[in-house]
């Protein structure tokens, strides 16, 4: 993976904007759920133990953010993470925390290209 040796204002502007969306822990607790597979917004609210409104209004957030799509199966409606390269800035900044914190553990990786 490279960037640009100068990126442009848009670039930062969006990164920016999406550090923005990852400071909240629901938001993370459910993004960090769907790197898991995809669910529902009923499932995501039992998981992150959160109302499922509450849950809904995160996820309208990260649907318009680009950082979450959704699949309609009948009337349900299921979530799932936008792209990999959420994974890889989840869990650095998770990893981070754990640094930070000094919890003394790592968190677990979803797949097997991250533990490579």
């Amino acid at each position: 993976m490279q960037i640009t040796p100068d990126p442009s204002d848009e670039q930062f502007a969006a990164a920016a904007a999406t550090l923005k969306m990852l400071s909240d822990p629901t938001r993370l607790r459910i993004l960090w759920a769907l790197l898991h597979g995809e669910h529902s917004v009923n499932e995501l609210a039992a998981h992150v133990d959160s109302p499922a409104s509450t849950v809904s209004q995160h996820l309208a957030k990260l649907r318009l953010a680009k950082l979450v799509r959704t699949r309609r199966h009948g009337t349900q409606v299921f979530y799932v993470v936008e792209n990999d390269h959420l994974e890889r800035l989840m869990t650095e900044a998770l990893f981070h925390a754990d640094h930070v914190t000094g919890a003394g553990h790592q968190p677990a990786t979803t797949t097997a290209k991250a533990a490579g």
